[in-house]
């Protein structure tokens, strides 16, 4: 139940930004966690739920906040991405949860994201980005601060969502000794 109502803030989350464009909170969404979390929490045949959410949060930010026609074929790179972040939490955290498996799919996440959707943005010739090694590092320098926001969300909300059950259950163990030693 957990990992559905992260998704549910993540996909909330999404909505934000645009409704505060002034905070540059470029990209500052529960996203990457989200899916670390639901791919560490729930079975591989429930990968496409969050899939289908955030596509369907894709199409909505698309016509109705940005009021942009929607072209599901530029979308492919970030749905791509989407199983593959669901993924990432199957791969490095169902079968062990530590310190350093969430930290390394922290890390892991939003870099791959920042480099797929950069790259794609630059090999479509999207924003007028030149097919030069130039015009490729231009398209990726330009997506820095999403890249700096997406990492720090990630963090924050990967570090509640999987430390926040470990802090209660060994403040649970610790009130269960003290009580035991009354």
């Amino acid at each position: 139940m957990a990992a559905y109502l992260l998704l549910l803030v993540a996909v909330l989350s999404r909505f934000i930004p645009p409704l505060m464009p002034h905070a540059g909170w470029m990209n500052f969404t529960a996203v990457t966690g989200a899916l670390l979390y639901f791919g560490a929490r729930r079975p591989g045949r429930e990968m496409f739920v969050p899939l289908g959410a955030l596509m369907l949060s894709d199409l909505l930010l698309t016509t109705f906040v940005y009021h942009y026609p929607f072209a599901w074929q530029g979308y492919l790179p970030t749905w791509t991405w989407y199983i593959a972040g669901t993924a990432l939490g199957w791969i490095l955290l169902k079968s062990k949860t530590t310190f350093w498996r969430v930290g390394a799919g922290v890390v892991l996440g939003p870099t791959s994201f920042w480099i797929l959707s950069n790259y794609a943005v630059w090999a479509t010739g999207g924003n007028g980005y030149p097919h030069t090694e130039d015009g490729l590092w231009a398209c990726f320098m330009a997506g820095i601060p999403f890249y700096r926001n997406d990492l720090a969300s990630a963090a924050i909300v990967s570090g509640l969502a999987f430390g926040v059950p470990v802090l209660v259950r060994r403040m649970n163990a610790s009130r269960a000794v003290a009580q035991v030693a009354k």
